[in-house]
């Protein structure tokens, strides 16, 4: 088990330290942030004397060895955009209004995606199950954009229900909790469903039902664990895209969050902003990764035996 989770571990580390080196170099293929920095007429040597001050001057194997250094320091330099703050601190600023607005989406998403696959999967072929994958299938086709704009219309513009954007308070997270969950919604409803009917179909749950044990205790103890390996591999995605934000969702609804942070920072080609995002979301996914990995052990007995668990 601990050589299954270290393995994992390095894994882990490897992928942040190539996701790093991408970040680092795929941002500077939008340009010179200079060109948006320094005005129109700053003369020659004032530019290069912004460019000495920023470190732009260097080459850029030097740059992303200094960038490296100070990021496991965790210091991602000054903001661009922001002189007088730093990425860190930019993030921070915009990162607990994802968070909550990631917690209320995943508890939606728990609460109607789990239990609405799980009753797809048991009254299969009833008008709930109908109901159910309609609704799943609508559910991965819509766009975010098109279904926020929609919903923004209606509730917001037409019926002055909830703001249509910003953080004015409790009644703000409906609409953009919505737009986001939507989607993890209808694939864990998908996944429950399909990997019920699998474990309900299965012959040690037969032999449950041959021996008299309840119905409701073969699907919530015999079936429903064994059920849960697929979509607790997709969940993790979900929570870590609900919890570091959604840009699609922040940018229509303006939420000043860090998908609306991310947008706005690669537009002004603020490099130590995109590359702090994108080391975080990445980080972010590798524990998330990790956390699963542990959490298979408890629920696949053939992980703890050190064999291949099959999703």
């Amino acid at each position: 088990m601990a050589r299954y989770v270290a393995i994992n571990a390095v894994r882990g580390l490897l992928t942040l330290f190539a996701v790093s080196v991408l970040v680092f170099f795929l941002a500077r293929l939008t340009g010179d942030p200079l060109d948006v920095l320094a005005p129109v007429d700053m003369s020659r040597e004032d530019e290069e004397a912004l460019r000495a001050q920023w470190g732009l001057d260097r080459t850029l194997p030097e740059q992303y060895i200094a960038f490296l250094g100070n990021a496991m320091k965790g210091d991602f330099g000054p903001s661009f955009k922001y002189p007088t703050e730093t990425a860190g601190s930019v993030i921070l600023d915009r990162l607990p209004n994802s968070i909550k607005l990631g917690v209320v989406s995943t508890i939606l998403t728990l609460v109607i995606g789990v239990p609405l696959g799980i009753l797809s999967a048991v009254r299969r072929g009833s008008l709930v199950d109908r109901v159910a994958k309609g609704f799943a299938l609508f559910g991965q086709s819509v766009p975010e954009f098109w279904l926020a704009i929609v919903l923004i219309w209606f509730v917001a513009v037409r019926w002055h229900v909830v703001p249509t954007s910003g953080i004015t308070g409790w009644r703000s997270y409906v609409l953009p909790s919505i737009v986001i969950s939507i989607f993890g919604i209808a694939a864990l409803l998908r996944l429950f469903r399909s990997a019920m009917l699998e474990t309900m179909g299965s012959e040690y749950v037969k032999l449950a039902r041959l021996k008299g044990v309840s119905e409701l205790k073969v699907i919530w103890k015999h079936a429903l664990k064994p059920a849960s390996i697929a979509p607790l591999t997709f969940f993790g995605g979900i929570v870590v895209r609900m919890l570091t934000g959604a840009t699609v969702v922040e940018i229509v609804f303006s939420w000043p969050g860090a998908g609306l942070l991310a947008y706005e920072a690669a537009n002004a080609r603020d490099f130590p902003v995109v590359q702090a995002l994108a080391l975080f979301t990445a980080a972010a996914i590798v524990i998330m990764n990790l956390l699963i990995d542990i959490t298979y052990a408890y629920v696949d007995p053939r992980v703890r035996l050190g064999q291949k668990a099959v999703v």
